[in-house]
């Protein structure tokens, strides 16, 4: 084959080489516009897995690229005057030029063909010039092949919101540093490390409105530099810093990094001969991962091994191994994306996690990509782990002097008078399952298992406050005293056999009533025996099949407010422990919230404070009537899913608005307002938001939605993500998913109900056996 590959990066260069020794007569051109051995940047880092598959794919230039590297285990954290250090990370850093430089030498070693000082700016003309069998594109961030040919690549280019400098030091770390510094203007930090003897990459990083604030946007690169140098003097032992940017502009060398994802990464293009030669993006062309979670120029290299291994797959079908290519490739690098994200994230809202103790600060930066868990610091970093599990505990209230203290999960937490004596709460799901609104047998034991099961709160469905406010006719209701008694008798037995709390979750249907049950088709109206319905708006959830509802009138407001009111004193006289009011998912008190499903033109819509006005309300007639000493939370959808509905920033509006009334947690749901939604789901994918209403609102938060393992909630937990964690579809299939959970991560000290205490103990030993089984089997 004839393969051009426009760029000498990382990228082209490895590629280039593994052509090359897969076949030597295949003839291969790197073309560089910058000149023989003359490269930029200052260190990168990689993974000790990524130099691994180095090894695999050239064992001769990986040697090179190994006896060059710099190898640290450790991350210290330095925040608000203190020091936090855990190890187990492994990382290896190398300078860029030096990397740059052992890949040319290996290249032309094995007769790939490198022509520097050439700036490709027609890849057409270069393909027809080589006679080119395959095009590389790999010519970086600023791709101009990627730029021309946008209508086949479809590239979405997202600009983040901070600012960063690469910069070098002589100060050698030891670990991989971050340091950060709080001034008048905002947060600024430091990622610092050492990639070869006595040189540094050091690399200052601020929000885009703190670096115009702070005056860093108007000063030349020289006071720039001086500016950071004084910032983190601290950490730079008198060694000032160095940019290797030439002759730029001051406020040139402050990047703001692009986040880039294609929708396709290979291109059929067609020459003046007639020729078809494919084209294909690689590296930065094709995506960007932020240097906070590791350097592009791993995820570079690791395209550039499976291009190889794909084409060698397919030695006969070269459409067939690109396809191939792209569709591993893409896959491995969504995932790397959608972590780098979260911690780009991270590192622009340090200011929300500015009133954590360094402690858990360091938790939460360690664990913000959630590609490490809390298991997984126990196997990097047992030591740490334990001291800080310890610290959390005495936090919350327990103290283990000796032997294992209790994971995150396991801590109590306290409203009002009301202590659970762990985390996890059993979700308030939909069982459709009730007569006349009265709950029976069913619910008894559905409810009553679970609380055996370890939940420290165990959460009723939503119960509907009127007839005409149901779901479905299967609905549990508490509009009339057969069904307060009915729940009694639930709220009894939970308080006389187990020491878990129970709580009743108070909602309206609105428009989303009068609909069968949800195996019979949710969210569908009933075939015969429908009820009117109210909403917000006359807006009905599918247009053309559900039920048209009327707006409410004031009269209406009145009265369903009412209803609220005689539920939550027949919740009290039930006994329950907690009340949530339901504000998320479309129904009734969520459609005034979101534009979506509010478009009044009177006090209670238009603005977020109008819309919120009746849900306000309402709240604030059942805290009159619910005892003071017991919790209320509220229940949101914290994103529509939906253009033009609400988003994350109006959720942190809306729990302000809550807090201020008196709610005292925010439980972050999402979703279910709009039939056009168009959620992005994964693993605990809801929690972002209680993440954010918690720590910018500054209320507590019950994280939900894909949480399902205890290595998921103690994550939560200890990171400050959330208060309480609600385990719905888990808890369906498991009724003592949390005793499981417990056993599974080898914590005994947990209390069983004294009737099941026989299973307890093999159950341990059963997970006992399995784990020892496992790593035995990984020797």
């Amino acid at each position: 084959m004839n393969i051009v590959c426009i760029g000498g990066g990382p990228a082209g260069l490895y590629f280039g080489l593994l052509m090359k020794l897969a076949n030597p007569r295949n003839n291969v051109t790197v073309i560089e516009r910058n000149r023989p051995y003359d490269t930029f940047g200052w260190g990168v880092v990689f993974s000790d897995a990524t130099l691994e598959n180095l090894k695999i794919a050239d064992p001769v230039s990986a040697e090179q690229i190994s006896a060059a590297f710099n190898h640290w285990d450790d991350i210290e954290i330095h925040f608000k005057g203190r020091s936090v250090r855990s190890s187990g990370h492994g990382f290896i850093g190398i300078g860029r030029k030096k990397l740059l430089n052992i890949l040319q030498a290996r290249c032309e070693q094995v007769g790939v063909q490198l022509v520097f000082e050439t700036d490709v700016s027609d890849d057409i003309q270069v393909a027809s010039a080589y006679d080119a069998d395959l095009v590389i594109a790999s010519d970086g961030l600023n791709s101009r092949v990627r730029t021309r040919y946008a209508d086949t690549f479809k590239p979405d280019i997202d600009v983040r919101q901070c600012r960063f400098v690469w910069l070098g030091t002589k100060k050698t770390f030891d670990a991989f540093t971050f340091a950060f510094v709080q001034t008048e203007h905002g947060w600024f930090q430091a990622h610092a490390y050492q990639f070869e003897p006595g040189m540094s990459t050091f690399i200052v990083e601020t929000r885009n409105e703190t670096w115009k604030a702070s005056g860093l946007e108007n000063m030349s690169q020289e006071e720039g530099i001086a500016y950071c140098e004084k910032l983190f003097a601290p950490w730079l032992d008198g060694n000032p810093l160095i940019s290797n940017a030439g002759h730029m502009r001051g406020s040139s060398i402050w990047i703001q990094f692009p986040r880039v994802v294609c929708d396709t990464w290979v291109r059929d293009q067609a020459l003046p001969d007639g020729r078809h030669v494919p084209v294909v993006l690689m590296g930065d062309a094709a995506h960007t991962a932020h240097f906070s979670i590791g350097s592009g120029t791993k995820l570079a290299l690791e395209d550039a091994i499976e291009l190889h291994r794909s084409m060698q797959a397919y030695p006969e079908d070269l459409a067939a191994g690109l396809q191939h290519y792209q569709d591993v490739r893409s896959v491995e690098v969504l995932k790397i994306q959608n972590a780098a994200r979260n911690s780009t994230e991270w590192f622009e809202n340090v200011a929300r996690y500015a009133e954590f103790e360094p402690e858990q600060f360091a938790y939460s930066l360690l664990t913000r990509s959630q590609r490490i868990s809390h298991e997984n610091l126990r196997v990097r970093d047992d030591k740490w782990l334990q001291g800080y599990e310890q610290w959390l505990s005495v936090r919350s209230g327990v103290d283990h002097p000796q032997g294992r203290p209790l994971p995150p999960m396991l801590t109590p937490f306290q409203l009002r008078s009301i202590t659970l004596k762990n985390r996890i709460v059993v979700s308030p799901m939909a069982m459709y399952s009730c007569v006349d609104g009265v709950p029976g047998d069913f619910h008894l034991v559905h409810l009553g298992s679970r609380a055996m099961g370890g939940a420290g709160l165990v959460m009723v469905e939503m119960t509907c406050v009127s007839p005409e406010g149901r779901i479905t006719p299967g609905c549990p209701g508490l509009w009339n005293d057969a069904q307060m008694q009915a729940f009694k008798r639930i709220v009894d037995f939970v308080h006389q056999n187990t020491d878990a709390r129970i709580g009743i979750q108070l909602g309206h249907a609105g428009r989303k009533g009068s609909t069968r049950v949800g195996w019979e088709g949710g969210d569908m109206p009933l075939a015969e025996g429908n009820w009117p319905i109210i909403s917000a708006s006359a807006l009905p959830y599918f247009e053309g099949v559900s039920q048209v509802p009327q707006a409410m009138t004031r009269e209406q407001m009145d009265e369903v407010r009412e209803q609220f009111v005689q539920a939550a004193r027949r919740a009290a006289h039930a006994g329950f422990d907690w009340l949530e009011l339901h504000c998320a998912h479309g129904y009734l008190l969520s459609s005034f919230i979101s534009p979506l499903t509010n478009t009044r033109n009177d006090e209670y819509g238009g603005t977020l404070d109008n819309r919120l006005r009746y849900p306000l309300e309402v709240f604030g007639a059942i805290r009159q009537v619910w005892p003071e000493t017991l919790p209320i939370s509220v229940r949101i959808s914290a994103h529509d899913w939906v253009e033009g509905g609400i988003t994350a920033d109006d959720a942190v509006q809306i729990a302000c608005r809550l807090r201020d009334a008196g709610v005292d947690l925010v439980d972050c749901s999402s979703g279910q307002v709009s039939a056009d939604q168009q959620p992005v789901y994964g693993r605990m994918y809801q929690t972002p938001f209680s993440d954010r209403v918690r720590n910018e609102a500054h209320i507590p938060t019950m994280a939900v939605g894909a949480i399902f393992e205890a290595d998921h909630v103690n994550s939560i937990i200890a990171s400050g993500r959330a208060d309480l964690c609600a385990i719905a579809r888990p808890h369906l299939a498991d009724p003592s998913w949390t005793l499981r959970e417990s056993a599974r991560i080898g914590c005994t000290d947990i209390a069983w109900p004294q009737q099941y205490l026989p299973a307890k103990r093999q159950l341990e030993t059963n997970f006992e056996r399995a784990a020892a089984d496992a790593q035995a089997g990984g020797k």
